[in-house]
């Protein structure tokens, strides 16, 4: 039956176009955005996981900036600790050269000295950001001394220097449902400065002691207590180093963390490109169609027209 009133084709053919401009406008936005999932609405599981996923991206990148600043000061404090070590050495060499020496000492005595003002100046040039690791507890004790009888040292806190001052630094999350928690790893900063005046209290005064009666005595004990202050020095150096490569090992986990992360959220909200793309096409093809249908069905009401003619 034709009417005038209501053409059933017209309606059918404008609501398959509707249907069509509707995913033809889907796609198109998935197309521009590159994402299958932009809001709730597209699938509020994947976009709920994804937002929080992203937040613990975002964060694990935070905390591996962060770390890199550490890493920085460790370095500046490693690279400062080991020049002083090789300076220490030198200073070593140079007390060992003594034992058999049959004169010199004065020269020796400055020699060591100014070793001990290139450790001073090394020592103050160790700082990142104003981030000092070489003076943990360096304003407390009393100034090192040495005996002139027998060299023995008497250092400003223990032989292996000030026990190391401990820094947490946060290394990472966890997450008990919707509780945050920190993980950290522990970095320690060292009395270097403290050592360095152990260096300068065997210094001072090295060739009256050496030249004495008590001389040969004093050399010997002046060898064993550098060698005491080297090897503290040699192993904060160590350790320096160690912590080091602590920070860069946790920084390349957080790095395959944050990779990790971020292609699990791209496996969920991601729009498959050449999905969208074969999808357009088809959608304006059956757009085309869907427009000359809607035409034809709205031509209909006209043919009415020559029954009265």
């Amino acid at each position: 039956m034709s009417s005038i009133n209501t053409n059933a084709s017209a309606m059918s053919a404008l609501s398959t176009l509707r249907q069509i401009n509707s995913s033809l406008e889907s796609t198109q936005s998935r197309i521009s955005t590159g994402l299958k999932v932009e809001s709730g609405k597209d699938n509020a599981a994947y976009f709920q996981i994804s937002e929080t996923m992203k937040g613990d991206s975002s964060v694990y990148a935070s905390i591996n900036e962060g770390l890199t600043l550490t890493k920085n000061s460790v370095a500046t404090a490693r690279l400062g600790a080991e020049t002083i070590n090789d300076l220490g050495q030198q200073f070593l060499d140079k007390v060992a050269f003594a034992q058999g020496a049959t004169g010199g000492q004065a020269e020796i005595e400055n020699d060591l000295n100014e070793l001990v003002k290139q450790m001073k100046t090394t020592l103050q040039q160790s700082t990142f950001n104003g981030d000092d690791m070489l003076a943990a507890g360096a304003a407390a004790g009393t100034a090192a001394s040495v005996a002139a009888a027998n060299g023995a040292l008497t250092s400003a806190g223990d032989s292996g220097g000030a026990a190391p001052v401990a820094r947490n630094v946060v290394t990472g999350i966890t997450r008990a449902g919707g509780t945050y928690a920190t993980t950290s790893i522990t970095v320690d900063t060292y009395d270097v400065q403290k050592q360095v005046a152990n260096f300068e209290a065997i210094a001072t005064g090295f060739a009256a002691n050496a030249d004495a009666a008590t001389g040969e005595a004093f050399l010997a004990g002046v060898l064993a207590s550098t060698e005491g202050v080297a090897g503290a020095v040699t192993d904060i150096a160590t350790k320096l180093g160690q912590s080091e490569k602590s920070l860069e090992n946790q920084q390349e986990f957080l790095s395959s963390v944050v990779d990790n992360i971020d292609a699990g959220v791209g496996s969920m909200i991601d729009a498959n490109m050449e999905e969208e793309a074969a999808r357009l096409q088809a959608l304006q093809v059956q757009q085309q169609l869907a427009t000359q249908s809607l035409s034809i069905a709205n031509q209909a009401p006209q043919n009415i027209l020559s029954l009265f003619r």
